[in-house]
């Protein structure tokens, strides 16, 4: 029984510790948490295949599962603190202490960290292991000075401060929340408030028929709350616009830049419709969609700023864009200047970005993979070079350079689907952003190529949609896709996994007609 409340002790000083934690977090700011700041370490130093194996399983619940892992093992921890104070209550307490140590120097650690960061770990453990020696004394029954203890306890008194540090933690716990909330409130306000301006340069009409009617098949344009997400924040950084700013600066630069939002959205808006991919992306993978952003031209603010690129005898051939969470993505300048849309965004799919999705600005630019492109939450870019820096995949074993590679993907039927025989429509999704599709073709069990029809054209950083009316006959069959980009180069066969630059490879499924 003191063994089990032992146990228990230790846990209750574990949850004490994180509610205090929590709560100093709401003062300082919400990433400084010791498990957002443990997570984010652990994704740090997460080797790349690993990484990958993490996607792939758990999709877009990556996160939860690494702090789901985080507690489960904390919780651990703390059982075996709380049966170490039977023998040394007070070496058992102190033991806490490591766990505040772990917390500070991770939060200390990341990229973005600050010395204040350090704060709700230390506070926390400090309040973890009051709590566990305060329990811990209620191990041992009240005996007259001199006399041996005779291995009971305090049990009245062991529940009663238990109760009364579970439901003070818990306390804690609520209050650091409402503080959270109240510091972003301001946050999801300006959000809530903006009213994007219309573009001066709207996107071009879809043209009929670039959507095609066929069940099962991803839609032209992809929901905001479809679309897929993939970065390293456990905590969704929530920034206010009203005091957001970027800042140009650099190699090459001779007119440094700082912008507000208000600056930003005043300036010529230009919407269009972008396909993004994920290098995460496994060969038939979730992680692509479409949507129409709104913004400003990148190109344009970075020859404001004098900037030139290496093609017209600038400097600097690598854009490193910053985000609030440390995140540093390189970005090639020739690719961000030489005429693509590559834009500042604001606006996606008619509304302001949502949160996890870069609000109040992130990076959009076509033709290159997100890891090389797509900075959400951006406040600073700095001009440089690729031999100077290193950013963060690339530290990481990925490649510099990543522009995105030819890809098809059969949407339906499903994998395992049991089609009836007769004609069953193969469709999907193809996608060779900045260089666009001109052809898919389909293949059964190995068989002749057959083309299949595409969807309208709507633009070479768009996916085309394709469907193949198949005359399927009873039985198991496999069913393969390959595409053809605008340059006339067909999708290689050659299958390999997403690092150093991304999945190559033909899409299969296998199905069983009835």
């Amino acid at each position: 029984m003191r063994a089990a409340c032992a146990a228990l002790g230790g846990v209750i000083a574990g949850f004490a510790s994180l509610a205090v934690a929590e709560l100093a977090a709401a003062v300082v700011r919400p990433e400084a948490g010791p498990v957002a700041a443990v997570g984010g370490a652990v994704i740090d130093r997460t080797p790349p295949a690993l990484k990958d194996f993490a996607v792939r399983n758990f999709g877009t619940n990556d996160k939860l599962v690494l702090e789901l892992g985080i507690l489960a093992i904390l919780a651990l921890f703390a059982v075996a603190v709380g049966l170490l104070t039977l023998r040394h209550r007070l070496v058992g307490s102190a033991a806490v202490l490591v766990f505040g140590a772990v917390g500070a120097v991770a939060a200390v650690g990341r990229p973005e960290g600050r010395v204040s960061d350090a704060l709700p770990s230390v506070v926390g453990a400090l309040a973890g292991a009051g709590v566990l020696y305060l329990l811990s004394g209620r191990l041992v029954a009240p005996r007259p000075a001199g006399e041996r203890p005779t291995g009971g306890f305090d049990r009245r008194g062991f529940v009663v401060a238990a109760g009364v540090a579970a439901v003070a933690s818990a306390g804690a716990g609520l209050l650091g929340r409402r503080l959270t909330s109240a510091v972003q409130a301001g946050a999801e306000a300006s959000r809530r408030d903006l009213k994007l301006p219309a573009p001066a340069s709207p996107a071009p009409a879809v043209p009929a028929g670039a959507e095609l009617d066929v069940r099962g098949l991803s839609p032209f344009v992809t929901p905001n709350k479809d679309f897929y997400r993939v970065d390293t924040a456990l905590v969704v950084p929530r920034v206010d616009a009203g005091a957001w700013r970027l800042r140009i600066h650099g190699k090459g630069v001779t007119r440094p830049v700082t912008l507000t939002f208000e600056d930003l959205v005043r300036r010529r808006a230009v919407e269009r419709d972008i396909t993004l991919t994920c290098v995460s992306n496994e060969v038939g993978g979730p992680y692509v969609g479409n949507a129409r952003w709104l913004g400003v031209r990148l190109d344009g603010l970075l020859r404001e700023a004098g900037v030139r690129p290496p093609s017209e005898g600038g400097r600097a051939d690598q854009l490193v864009a910053r985000s609030v969470d440390g995140m540093t993505i390189g970005t090639p300048v020739e690719d961000v200047m030489d005429g693509r849309d590559a834009l500042l965004a604001f606006g996606m799919n008619g509304e302001p970005l949502p949160f996890e999705h870069g609000f109040p600005v992130r990076m959009v630019v076509p033709g290159l993979y997100g890891y090389v492109s797509a900075c959400k939450w951006i406040k600073d870019i700095e001009l440089t070079t690729f031999d100077a820096y290193d950013a963060y995949w690339v530290k990481r074993t990925w490649s510099r350079r990543a522009p995105i590679k030819t890809q098809a993907r059969i949407d339906t039927p499903r994998p395992f689907a049991s089609p009836k025989a007769g004609r069953v429509a193969v469709a999907g999704v193809a996608w060779a952003q900045h260089r666009g599709i001109t052809r898919v073709e389909v293949r059964v069990d190995g068989g002749p190529w057959h083309p299949a029809r595409l969807a309208a054209p709507a633009g070479r950083d768009i996916w085309r949609q394709w469907v193949w009316e198949w005359p399927a006959t009873p039985g198991g069959h496999t069913l393969e896709v390959r595409a053809t980009d605008g340059t006339g180069a067909l999708q290689t066969a050659r299958r390999v996994g997403t690092v150093p630059d991304g999945a190559t490879g033909r899409h299969s499924v296998v199905v069983d007609v009835t």
